[in-house]
């Protein structure tokens, strides 16, 4: 790692200032008064307000004794007393990372939890959902707006020009959380964490990457969901998919044409046993070969069929981004993920202000005035990896043997119906570093990859998405344990040494959580689920992990 690319100075002393507190019980001159065991947790929230920390502004500590009203919502009546403290880290010019932090009044674990955000983030409120899990575990729990404010999840146009920003959403900002939330922490309970983990889905997934490949000891288990691999081709991937269903109007697909290319796609590659026959969903996508073409309209067009634009636009979709010469660029969408979905085909055929979503990444390089419709993969996206690559696209380098050798334990999972994401780049990522590791055997002693069939983005979709407690957006699995709960799991792996072998996956009846419409068994990769052929395709009982390994997909090697 260069100079240029170290943390800066200030945040070296701000870790070394939260060790302080820790070894000796002594905190800043607020704290010189009444001791841990006398005061309140009232008084002690109070306090951190004069909390000195290197570059470091506390903007507010107090404490939330209702979380149900503070927060307006009456499912959060079981949430206990807490410790809010919100902070920004000023490091360097032009860096302003939000960090927040909840202390539990009572009864805590002695563990840190850290959180990530999603999209462009921008906002702490995106950690919320998560950070409501650690709290109810008696964890400290903290997340970060990853220093991009005022941009939000979707939009990004605010960060035009600022390149320290894209630095801090890229690499530095869940580092600053995790060492200011760790500092406060420590201030606050007059002790030191005993062990931390961290959660996070899509751009969170990346966050959590980034800290097991650079950060190694900062968490001692991740949590990673659907990470964002390669930054900048990615945003190409949405961009290219755009281009294909608006080029002409008749290019884009119809949410009845959509439903029937994943009705097709799902049967055929059920046919072809990459799956159950009669399942909503597909186990292996990868391993499947379909061509649009197949649903061609043979006459009129029609909802029954696809016509020639139409056609090219699915085609694009799994291809991914393609060079002139032919060449796969980057990986494209799998099969089965067509269907309807927040995050869907449907969502990327649709424009934000004006253009691709999560266009704004362009305009950094580009200008505001950046239009779509000239985008060239070949001619364009040298110049956008060059510019934004070394501080975005860090997950595509580095491999996890430091993290490894100090005992650290990761969790990845990634749905097999993921259209913002390509799942396929999962399994790139961790078959690099198997290779760096020596070995499929050797890197699972420490990192585990779980592909979920027919879960779209970080949840949704037909397949079964209940198995992650730390998934704010989704009820909890069933059962709360290491059989039913990836975050379980990962405390059981860490603190018991209880690798993951099967975790069961839940799918709800629509409308009615608690209520089980499907359980799968997830197995760890290059394992796969299959049917046994007796008893009911719903009960995960009827199905074993085989050694038979997901098929590989078309497409680039940017992992």
């Amino acid at each position: 790692m260069t100079q240029s690319r170290r943390v800066s100075p200030t945040l070296c002393r701000l870790v070394f200032t939260g060790l302080a507190i820790a070894a000796s019980g002594l905190a800043s001159p607020a704290f010189a008064r009444p001791s841990v065991d006398r005061a309140s947790a009232t008084s002690r929230c109070a306090a951190l307000s004069g909390l000195r920390l290197a570059d470091t502004l506390i903007v507010s500590a107090t404490m939330v004794d209702n979380p149900a009203a503070t927060f307006k919502s009456p499912g959060l009546a079981d949430l206990p007393a807490f410790c809010r403290v919100v902070a920004r880290v000023r490091s360097a010019p032009d860096s302003d990372i939000g960090v927040e932090v909840w202390l539990p009044a009572k009864g805590w674990a002695g563990i840190f939890h850290g959180n990530g955000n999603g999209g462009f983030g921008g906002t702490l409120e995106a950690g919320y959902g998560s950070m409501i899990a650690g709290l109810r575990r008696g964890y400290a729990t903290a997340t970060t707006d990853t220093g991009t404010a005022p941009a939000t999840s979707l939009y990004g146009d605010a960060l035009i020009g600022h390149p320290r920003k894209w630095r801090d959403w890229g690499r530095l900002s869940t580092h600053v959380m995790t060492v200011t939330g760790k500092a406060i922490t420590a201030a606050f309970y007059r002790r030191g964490v005993t062990r931390s983990y961290y959660t996070g889905c899509s751009t969170g997934g990346q966050q959590g990457l980034i800290e097991a490949l650079y950060y190694p000891r900062d968490y001692n288990g991740l949590l990673v969901g659907a990470p964002v691999i390669n930054r900048t081709w990615g945003h190409a991937a949405v961009a290219w998919d755009f281009q294909a269903a608006n080029r002409t109007l008749g290019s884009l697909l119809s949410d009845a044409k959509l439903r029937l290319l994943n009705n097709a796609a799902t049967a055929e590659c059920n046919r072809q046993g990459h799956g159950v026959p009669g399942d909503p969903f597909i186990t292996d996508p990868l391993g499947c070969r379909f061509d649009p073409a197949e649903l061609a309209c043979n006459g009129a067009a029609g909802d029954q069929c696809l016509t020639p634009a139409e056609v090219a636009t699915a085609r694009a979709f799994y291809s991914g981004p393609t060079l002139r010469d032919g060449r796969a660029a980057f990986f494209g969408w799998p099969i089965g993920s067509e269907g309807p979905g927040r995050f869907g085909w449907s969502f990327l055929e649709s424009a934000a202000n004006g253009g691709p979503q999560f266009g704004g990444l362009f305009k950094w390089v580009f200008g505001a005035n950046w239009d779509w419709r000239g985008f060239d993969v070949d001619r364009d996206m040298p110049v956008v990896d060059a510019k934004l690559g070394p501080d975005v696209n860090d997950a595509t380098r580095g491999d996890l043997r430091a993290f490894a050798a100090l005992g650290g334990k990761l969790i990845i999972y990634h749905g097999l119906a993921d259209s913002l994401v390509p799942p396929a780049q999962s399994v790139a990522f961790y078959e690099r570093q198997a290779r760096a590791l020596g070995g499929m055997a050797a890197l699972q002693r420490n990192a585990r990859l779980f592909m979920v069939p027919g879960v779209m983005h970080c949840g949704g979709g037909p397949g079964p998405d209940i198995f992650n407690s730390a998934l704010g957006t989704l009820p909890p699995p069933p059962v709360k344990d290491a059989s039913d709960d990836l975050f379980a799991a990962l405390i059981a792996w860490t603190e018991q040494r209880r690798a993951p072998q099967r975790i069961v996956a839940t799918k709800f009846v629509a409308g009615k959580p608690g209520q089980v419409e499907l359980q799968r068994p997830l197995c760890p990769y290059p394992q796969v689920a299959r049917y046994t052929g007796t008893g009911p395709t719903k009960a995960a009982e009827n199905f074993v992990c085989t050694a038979k390994s997901l098929g590989r997909a078309a497409g680039g090697s940017k992992s």
